[in-house]
Protein backbone atom coordinates (compact mmCIF):
# COMPACT_ATOMS: atom_id res chain seq x y z
CA UNK A 1 0.00 0.00 0.00
CA UNK A 2 1.30 3.53 -0.48
CA UNK A 3 1.53 6.00 1.98
CA UNK A 4 -1.60 7.76 1.29
CA UNK A 5 -3.65 4.98 0.98
CA UNK A 6 -2.20 3.71 4.13
CA UNK A 7 -3.31 7.64 5.64
CA UNK A 8 -6.78 7.13 4.28
CA UNK A 9 -6.99 3.75 6.46
CA UNK A 10 -6.05 4.68 9.26
CA UNK A 11 -8.53 7.80 9.10
CA UNK A 12 -11.11 5.32 8.71
CA UNK A 13 -10.05 2.91 11.41
CA UNK A 14 -9.95 6.06 13.88
CA UNK A 15 -13.27 7.44 13.17
CA UNK A 16 -14.58 3.81 13.63
CA UNK A 17 -13.17 3.93 16.76
CA UNK A 18 -14.46 6.79 17.68
CA UNK A 19 -17.42 5.98 16.57
CA UNK A 20 -17.61 3.20 19.28
CA UNK A 21 -17.73 5.60 22.05
CA UNK A 22 -14.21 4.85 23.14
CA UNK A 23 -12.54 7.40 24.65
CA UNK A 24 -9.81 9.59 22.20
CA UNK A 25 -6.84 8.94 23.74
CA UNK A 26 -7.52 4.92 23.24
CA UNK A 27 -8.69 5.12 20.31
CA UNK A 28 -5.60 7.42 19.05
CA UNK A 29 -3.02 5.29 20.59
CA UNK A 30 -5.44 1.80 19.42
CA UNK A 31 -5.21 2.89 16.03
CA UNK A 32 -0.97 3.88 16.44
CA UNK A 33 -0.33 0.16 17.75
CA UNK A 34 -2.45 -1.59 15.12
CA UNK A 35 -0.91 0.28 12.19
CA UNK A 36 2.81 0.00 13.67
CA UNK A 37 2.48 -3.76 14.12
CA UNK A 38 0.61 -4.39 11.28
CA UNK A 39 2.80 -2.57 8.91
CA UNK A 40 6.67 -2.48 10.87
CA UNK A 41 5.94 -6.13 12.96
CA UNK A 42 6.04 -6.65 16.53
CA UNK A 43 9.05 -5.37 17.22
CA UNK A 44 7.78 -1.80 17.49
CA UNK A 45 5.98 -2.39 20.19
CA UNK A 46 9.74 -1.77 22.10
CA UNK A 47 9.03 2.01 21.81
CA UNK A 48 6.02 2.67 22.33
CA UNK A 49 6.41 3.20 26.03
CA UNK A 50 9.41 5.74 25.31
CA UNK A 51 7.56 7.31 22.70
CA UNK A 52 4.41 7.69 24.79
CA UNK A 53 5.74 9.22 27.86
CA UNK A 54 8.36 11.41 25.95
CA UNK A 55 5.51 13.30 24.52
CA UNK A 56 4.09 14.75 27.98
CA UNK A 57 7.99 15.27 29.29
CA UNK A 58 7.67 18.89 28.52
CA UNK A 59 7.97 21.23 31.19
CA UNK A 60 5.90 23.68 29.38
CA UNK A 61 2.88 21.36 29.73
CA UNK A 62 2.94 21.98 33.57
CA UNK A 63 0.87 25.20 32.11
CA UNK A 64 -2.30 23.00 31.24
CA UNK A 65 -3.33 21.80 34.66
CA UNK A 66 -2.46 25.39 36.63
CA UNK A 67 -4.26 27.03 34.20
CA UNK A 68 -7.49 24.58 34.66
CA UNK A 69 -6.99 25.00 38.11
CA UNK A 70 -7.46 28.69 37.73
CA UNK A 71 -10.40 28.23 35.80
CA UNK A 72 -11.65 25.54 38.05
CA UNK A 73 -11.32 27.88 41.12
CA UNK A 74 -12.66 31.13 39.36
CA UNK A 75 -15.92 28.88 37.80
CA UNK A 76 -16.62 27.51 41.60
CA UNK A 77 -17.24 30.71 42.63
CA UNK A 78 -19.94 33.44 42.55
CA UNK A 79 -17.56 35.18 40.13
CA UNK A 80 -19.43 34.98 36.82
CA UNK A 81 -22.55 35.55 38.96
CA UNK A 82 -21.10 38.57 39.93
CA UNK A 83 -19.23 40.05 36.37
CA UNK A 84 -22.81 39.45 34.63
CA UNK A 85 -24.61 41.34 37.15
CA UNK A 86 -22.06 43.95 36.72
CA UNK A 87 -22.33 44.24 33.42
CA UNK A 88 -26.08 43.76 33.26
CA UNK A 89 -26.56 47.20 35.53
CA UNK A 90 -23.78 49.04 33.29
CA UNK A 91 -25.81 47.94 29.85
CA UNK A 92 -29.32 48.66 31.26
CA UNK A 93 -30.48 51.49 29.28
CA UNK A 94 -29.00 49.82 25.62
CA UNK A 95 -31.44 47.80 24.06
CA UNK A 96 -31.16 44.00 24.11
CA UNK A 97 -28.68 45.06 27.01
CA UNK A 98 -29.17 42.03 28.94
CA UNK A 99 -27.52 39.27 25.79
CA UNK A 100 -25.42 42.28 25.46
CA UNK A 101 -23.98 41.64 28.90
CA UNK A 102 -23.93 37.71 28.56
CA UNK A 103 -21.86 37.82 26.01
CA UNK A 104 -19.35 40.89 27.99
CA UNK A 105 -19.61 38.34 31.00
CA UNK A 106 -18.41 35.36 29.11
CA UNK A 107 -15.52 37.55 27.14
CA UNK A 108 -14.22 38.27 30.27
CA UNK A 109 -14.55 35.49 31.88
CA UNK A 110 -12.69 33.46 28.85
CA UNK A 111 -9.80 35.24 30.33
CA UNK A 112 -9.91 34.11 34.01
CA UNK A 113 -10.74 30.23 32.92
CA UNK A 114 -9.22 29.64 29.60
CA UNK A 115 -11.92 26.85 28.86
CA UNK A 116 -15.18 27.32 26.79
CA UNK A 117 -17.06 24.71 28.67
CA UNK A 118 -16.13 26.36 31.83
CA UNK A 119 -17.08 29.79 30.54
CA UNK A 120 -20.18 28.21 28.63
CA UNK A 121 -21.44 26.96 32.50
CA UNK A 122 -20.18 29.66 34.74
CA UNK A 123 -22.35 32.05 32.64
CA UNK A 124 -25.44 30.23 31.65
CA UNK A 125 -26.22 28.47 34.67
CA UNK A 126 -26.96 32.54 35.64
CA UNK A 127 -27.37 34.15 31.95
CA UNK A 128 -29.31 31.73 30.69
CA UNK A 129 -32.78 31.36 33.57
CA UNK A 130 -32.41 35.05 34.09
CA UNK A 131 -33.01 35.94 30.18
CA UNK A 132 -35.28 33.63 29.79
CA UNK A 133 -37.22 35.08 32.75
CA UNK A 134 -37.42 38.43 31.19
CA UNK A 135 -38.70 37.42 28.44
CA UNK A 136 -35.69 36.49 26.02
CA UNK A 137 -36.87 33.89 22.97
CA UNK A 138 -35.57 30.34 24.22
CA UNK A 139 -32.97 30.12 21.26
CA UNK A 140 -31.82 33.84 21.71
CA UNK A 141 -31.14 32.56 25.73
CA UNK A 142 -29.04 29.34 24.70
CA UNK A 143 -27.45 30.55 21.52
CA UNK A 144 -25.55 33.41 23.04
CA UNK A 145 -24.54 31.72 25.73
CA UNK A 146 -23.71 28.28 23.33
CA UNK A 147 -21.65 30.68 21.06
CA UNK A 148 -20.20 33.70 23.63
CA UNK A 149 -18.57 30.62 25.65
CA UNK A 150 -16.62 29.76 22.44
CA UNK A 151 -14.34 32.77 23.24
CA UNK A 152 -12.97 30.62 26.41
CA UNK A 153 -10.32 29.03 23.44
CA UNK A 154 -9.62 32.75 21.79
CA UNK A 155 -8.94 35.02 24.57
CA UNK A 156 -5.61 34.30 26.56
CA UNK A 157 -5.22 32.37 28.60
CA UNK A 158 -6.38 29.82 26.51
CA UNK A 159 -5.53 25.88 27.14
CA UNK A 160 -6.17 25.32 23.75
CA UNK A 161 -3.63 27.42 22.60
CA UNK A 162 -1.10 25.95 24.86
CA UNK A 163 -1.93 22.54 23.31
CA UNK A 164 -0.91 24.20 20.04
CA UNK A 165 2.14 25.37 21.12
CA UNK A 166 3.13 22.75 21.97
CA UNK A 167 2.31 20.72 19.48
CA UNK A 168 3.62 23.17 16.83
CA UNK A 169 6.50 24.17 19.27
CA UNK A 170 5.65 27.80 18.69
CA UNK A 171 5.72 30.54 20.89
CA UNK A 172 2.83 30.56 23.64
CA UNK A 173 3.64 34.01 24.93
CA UNK A 174 2.80 34.80 21.05
CA UNK A 175 -0.05 33.34 20.52
CA UNK A 176 -1.43 34.32 23.52
CA UNK A 177 -0.91 37.98 21.98
CA UNK A 178 -1.76 36.78 18.41
CA UNK A 179 -5.48 35.55 20.20
CA UNK A 180 -6.69 39.32 21.89
CA UNK A 181 -7.37 41.44 19.19
CA UNK A 182 -9.51 38.75 17.45
CA UNK A 183 -10.80 37.81 20.43
CA UNK A 184 -11.81 41.03 20.78
CA UNK A 185 -12.97 41.41 17.44
CA UNK A 186 -15.49 38.58 17.50
CA UNK A 187 -16.44 40.08 20.79
CA UNK A 188 -17.43 43.53 18.90
CA UNK A 189 -18.96 41.63 16.00
CA UNK A 190 -21.16 39.71 19.06
CA UNK A 191 -22.45 42.72 20.81
CA UNK A 192 -23.34 44.89 17.43
CA UNK A 193 -25.00 41.99 15.93
CA UNK A 194 -27.02 41.45 19.31
CA UNK A 195 -27.38 45.60 19.74
CA UNK A 196 -28.87 45.82 15.88
CA UNK A 197 -31.01 42.37 16.39
CA UNK A 198 -31.96 43.79 19.36
CA UNK A 199 -33.12 47.46 18.41
CA UNK A 200 -34.77 45.75 15.07
CA UNK A 201 -37.10 43.67 17.20
CA UNK A 202 -37.64 45.92 19.83
CA UNK A 203 -36.10 44.64 22.63
CA UNK A 204 -36.06 45.53 26.08
CA UNK A 205 -35.82 43.24 28.70
CA UNK A 206 -35.23 45.08 31.57
CA UNK A 207 -35.30 43.77 35.28
CA UNK A 208 -36.92 46.87 36.49
CA UNK A 209 -38.54 50.69 35.69
CA UNK A 210 -35.76 52.66 37.60
CA UNK A 211 -32.14 52.90 36.43
CA UNK A 212 -29.74 51.59 38.30
CA UNK A 213 -27.51 54.54 40.55
CA UNK A 214 -23.79 54.81 40.48
CA UNK A 215 -23.30 53.14 43.57
CA UNK A 216 -25.20 50.06 42.75
CA UNK A 217 -23.34 49.61 39.81
CA UNK A 218 -19.69 50.20 41.53
CA UNK A 219 -20.46 48.12 44.40
CA UNK A 220 -20.10 44.77 42.88
CA UNK A 221 -16.72 45.77 40.69
CA UNK A 222 -14.37 45.29 44.23
CA UNK A 223 -15.51 41.55 43.97
CA UNK A 224 -15.01 40.81 40.02
CA UNK A 225 -11.73 43.51 39.68
CA UNK A 226 -9.43 41.15 42.16
CA UNK A 227 -9.94 38.62 39.17
CA UNK A 228 -8.96 40.48 36.23
CA UNK A 229 -6.54 42.29 38.10
CA UNK A 230 -4.71 38.42 37.80
CA UNK A 231 -5.19 38.04 34.71
CA UNK A 232 -3.60 41.13 33.66
CA UNK A 233 -0.76 40.20 36.15
CA UNK A 234 -0.10 36.39 34.72
CA UNK A 235 0.08 38.00 30.98
CA UNK A 236 1.89 40.99 32.20
CA UNK A 237 4.65 38.88 33.53
CA UNK A 238 4.53 36.19 30.45
CA UNK A 239 5.03 39.02 28.09
CA UNK A 240 7.48 40.58 30.18
CA UNK A 241 9.51 38.02 29.94
CA UNK A 242 9.69 37.65 33.71
CA UNK A 243 7.85 33.97 34.01
CA UNK A 244 8.09 31.16 31.72
CA UNK A 245 4.19 29.89 31.30
CA UNK A 246 4.37 27.23 33.80
CA UNK A 247 5.60 29.25 36.52
CA UNK A 248 2.33 31.97 35.65
CA UNK A 249 -0.10 29.60 35.27
CA UNK A 250 0.72 28.87 38.71
CA UNK A 251 0.98 31.97 40.45
CA UNK A 252 -2.01 32.71 38.64
CA UNK A 253 -3.77 29.12 39.89
CA UNK A 254 -2.60 30.28 43.51
CA UNK A 255 -4.03 33.26 43.51
CA UNK A 256 -7.13 32.75 42.34
CA UNK A 257 -7.71 30.03 44.89
CA UNK A 258 -6.73 32.56 47.49
CA UNK A 259 -9.08 35.42 45.93
CA UNK A 260 -11.84 32.62 46.58
CA UNK A 261 -11.46 32.00 49.70
CA UNK A 262 -10.67 35.71 50.44
CA UNK A 263 -13.43 36.75 48.60
CA UNK A 264 -15.91 34.50 48.68
CA UNK A 265 -15.25 32.62 51.96
CA UNK A 266 -14.92 29.67 50.29
CA UNK A 267 -13.26 27.97 52.88
CA UNK A 268 -15.45 24.38 53.05
CA UNK A 269 -12.75 20.82 52.50
CA UNK A 270 -15.18 19.11 50.54
CA UNK A 271 -15.63 22.49 47.74
CA UNK A 272 -12.06 23.21 47.40
CA UNK A 273 -11.36 19.03 47.14
CA UNK A 274 -13.95 19.59 44.77
CA UNK A 275 -11.81 22.55 42.73
CA UNK A 276 -8.79 19.90 42.90
CA UNK A 277 -10.37 16.94 42.32
CA UNK A 278 -12.54 18.40 38.99
CA UNK A 279 -9.53 20.19 37.64
CA UNK A 280 -7.02 17.14 38.09
CA UNK A 281 -9.58 14.80 35.90
CA UNK A 282 -9.47 17.37 33.22
CA UNK A 283 -6.04 17.95 33.44
CA UNK A 284 -4.77 13.66 32.70
CA UNK A 285 -7.45 13.71 30.22
CA UNK A 286 -5.93 15.91 28.05
CA UNK A 287 -2.26 15.00 28.68
CA UNK A 288 -3.80 11.58 28.17
CA UNK A 289 -5.34 13.04 24.39
CA UNK A 290 -1.70 14.51 24.38
CA UNK A 291 0.26 11.38 24.79
CA UNK A 292 -1.69 9.29 22.50
CA UNK A 293 -1.78 11.86 19.67
CA UNK A 294 2.27 11.91 20.19
CA UNK A 295 1.91 8.05 19.50
CA UNK A 296 -0.18 8.65 17.01
CA UNK A 297 1.88 11.38 15.02
CA UNK A 298 4.77 8.87 15.37
CA UNK A 299 2.88 6.42 13.36
CA UNK A 300 1.62 8.40 10.81
CA UNK A 301 5.24 10.09 10.31
CA UNK A 302 7.27 6.48 10.16
CA UNK A 303 4.09 4.89 7.85
CA UNK A 304 6.03 8.46 5.70
CA UNK A 305 1.68 9.41 5.73
CA UNK A 306 2.73 12.76 7.14
CA UNK A 307 4.98 13.56 4.50
CA UNK A 308 2.92 11.99 1.71
CA UNK A 309 -0.13 14.34 2.69
CA UNK A 310 2.76 17.07 2.78
CA UNK A 311 4.00 16.76 -0.51
CA UNK A 312 0.59 15.73 -2.21
CA UNK A 313 -1.07 19.45 -1.29
CA UNK A 314 2.36 20.89 -2.51
CA UNK A 315 2.06 19.44 -5.74
CA UNK A 316 -1.15 20.26 -5.99
CA UNK A 317 0.25 23.70 -6.62
CA UNK A 318 -2.83 25.91 -5.54
CA UNK A 319 -2.69 29.48 -4.96
CA UNK A 320 -2.07 30.64 -1.81
CA UNK A 321 -6.34 31.67 -1.00
CA UNK A 322 -7.70 28.35 -2.50
CA UNK A 323 -5.17 26.51 0.08
CA UNK A 324 -6.30 28.55 2.81
CA UNK A 325 -10.02 27.85 1.68
CA UNK A 326 -9.30 24.11 1.39
CA UNK A 327 -7.86 23.46 4.78
CA UNK A 328 -9.99 26.02 6.66
CA UNK A 329 -13.42 23.78 5.09
CA UNK A 330 -10.69 20.53 6.63
CA UNK A 331 -10.50 22.08 9.85
CA UNK A 332 -14.25 23.19 9.94
CA UNK A 333 -15.22 19.88 8.99
CA UNK A 334 -12.70 17.88 11.62
CA UNK A 335 -14.25 20.37 14.42
CA UNK A 336 -17.63 18.69 14.18
CA UNK A 337 -16.80 15.06 15.06
CA UNK A 338 -13.41 16.07 17.25
CA UNK A 339 -12.52 18.31 20.39
CA UNK A 340 -10.22 21.12 19.67
CA UNK A 341 -7.19 19.42 21.53
CA UNK A 342 -7.34 16.52 19.52
CA UNK A 343 -7.83 18.54 15.91
CA UNK A 344 -5.05 20.04 17.25
CA UNK A 345 -2.56 17.20 18.32
CA UNK A 346 -3.32 15.20 14.75
CA UNK A 347 -3.86 17.75 12.21
CA UNK A 348 -1.61 20.90 13.29
CA UNK A 349 2.07 19.41 12.88
CA UNK A 350 1.21 18.42 9.51
CA UNK A 351 -0.17 21.50 7.81
CA UNK A 352 1.55 24.29 9.84
CA UNK A 353 4.54 23.77 7.51
CA UNK A 354 2.18 23.76 4.43
CA UNK A 355 0.68 26.96 5.75
CA UNK A 356 4.41 28.23 6.43
CA UNK A 357 5.72 27.50 2.97
CA UNK A 358 3.04 29.39 1.08
CA UNK A 359 4.00 32.38 2.89
CA UNK A 360 1.81 32.21 5.90
CA UNK A 361 2.63 33.49 9.44
CA UNK A 362 2.09 30.38 11.58
CA UNK A 363 1.07 32.58 14.68
CA UNK A 364 -2.19 34.09 12.24
CA UNK A 365 -2.65 29.98 11.16
CA UNK A 366 -3.06 29.65 14.69
CA UNK A 367 -5.63 32.15 15.64
CA UNK A 368 -7.76 31.16 12.55
CA UNK A 369 -7.12 27.29 13.27
CA UNK A 370 -8.76 28.25 16.23
CA UNK A 371 -11.76 30.21 15.42
CA UNK A 372 -12.43 26.63 12.81
CA UNK A 373 -12.27 25.17 16.45
CA UNK A 374 -14.84 27.57 17.85
CA UNK A 375 -17.71 26.68 15.28
CA UNK A 376 -17.03 23.31 16.05
CA UNK A 377 -17.74 23.55 19.45
CA UNK A 378 -21.10 24.59 18.79
CA UNK A 379 -22.02 22.41 16.15
CA UNK A 380 -23.65 18.25 16.27
CA UNK A 381 -22.43 15.83 16.58
CA UNK A 382 -19.97 16.81 19.16
CA UNK A 383 -19.98 20.53 20.04
CA UNK A 384 -19.56 20.36 23.49
CA UNK A 385 -21.06 23.24 24.40
CA UNK A 386 -24.22 22.36 23.34
CA UNK A 387 -24.05 19.52 26.01
CA UNK A 388 -23.22 21.90 28.90
CA UNK A 389 -26.17 24.35 27.28
CA UNK A 390 -28.48 21.05 27.13
CA UNK A 391 -27.59 20.32 30.77
CA UNK A 392 -28.48 24.06 32.01
CA UNK A 393 -31.99 24.06 29.75
CA UNK A 394 -32.66 20.72 28.95
CA UNK A 395 -36.27 21.51 28.32
CA UNK A 396 -34.90 23.98 25.05
CA UNK A 397 -34.82 21.61 21.80
CA UNK A 398 -31.59 21.37 20.11
CA UNK A 399 -32.44 22.66 16.90
CA UNK A 400 -33.53 25.94 18.65
CA UNK A 401 -30.22 26.37 20.41
CA UNK A 402 -28.48 25.63 16.81
CA UNK A 403 -31.63 28.29 15.47
CA UNK A 404 -29.94 31.39 18.22
CA UNK A 405 -26.22 30.42 17.59
CA UNK A 406 -26.10 30.35 13.87
CA UNK A 407 -26.08 33.96 13.54
CA UNK A 408 -22.63 34.05 15.34
CA UNK A 409 -21.88 30.93 13.52
CA UNK A 410 -21.89 33.32 10.32
CA UNK A 411 -19.70 36.20 12.41
CA UNK A 412 -16.95 33.47 13.10
CA UNK A 413 -16.98 33.16 9.58
CA UNK A 414 -16.93 36.39 8.88
CA UNK A 415 -14.26 36.75 11.13
CA UNK A 416 -12.20 34.58 9.48
CA UNK A 417 -12.50 36.14 6.11
CA UNK A 418 -11.21 39.28 7.76
CA UNK A 419 -8.47 38.06 9.32
CA UNK A 420 -7.62 36.18 5.82
CA UNK A 421 -8.07 40.08 4.24
CA UNK A 422 -6.32 41.91 7.32
CA UNK A 423 -3.36 39.45 8.82
CA UNK A 424 -2.23 42.28 11.44
CA UNK A 425 -5.65 41.91 13.20
CA UNK A 426 -3.29 38.46 14.26
CA UNK A 427 -0.04 39.99 13.75
CA UNK A 428 -0.04 43.05 14.66
CA UNK A 429 0.20 43.08 18.76
CA UNK A 430 3.13 40.54 18.80
CA UNK A 431 5.20 41.62 16.54
CA UNK A 432 4.36 45.15 18.56
CA UNK A 433 5.34 43.67 21.63
CA UNK A 434 7.68 40.99 21.38
CA UNK A 435 9.24 42.18 17.89
CA UNK A 436 8.75 40.19 14.22
CA UNK A 437 8.62 36.72 13.58
CA UNK A 438 10.92 34.14 12.86
CA UNK A 439 9.98 31.21 10.63
CA UNK A 440 10.85 29.20 8.09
Amino acid sequence: MSPLEIGLLVGLVTILLLATGLPIAFALALTAILFLVGFEGPDSLSILAETFFATINEFALVSIPMFILMGAAVASSPAGADLYAALDRWLWRVPGGIVIANIGACATFAALSGSSPATCAAIGKMGIPEMRQRGVPDEVATGVIAAGGTLGILIPPSVTMIVYGIATETSIGRLFLAGILPGLMLTGLFMVWSLYASWRRGWRFRSRKTPFSLREKLEILPRVLPFLAVVLGVLFVLYGGIATPSEAAGVGAALCLLLVVLVYRIRDPARLWRILRDSTRESVMIMMIIAASGLFSFMLSSLFVTQSVAQAIADLQLPPWLLMVVINLFLLVAGFFLPPVAVILMTAPILLPIVTQAGFDPYWFAVMFTINMEIGLITPPVGLNLYVINSIAPEVPLVRVLKGALPFMLLMLLGIALLYLFPGIATWLPDLVMGPARFG
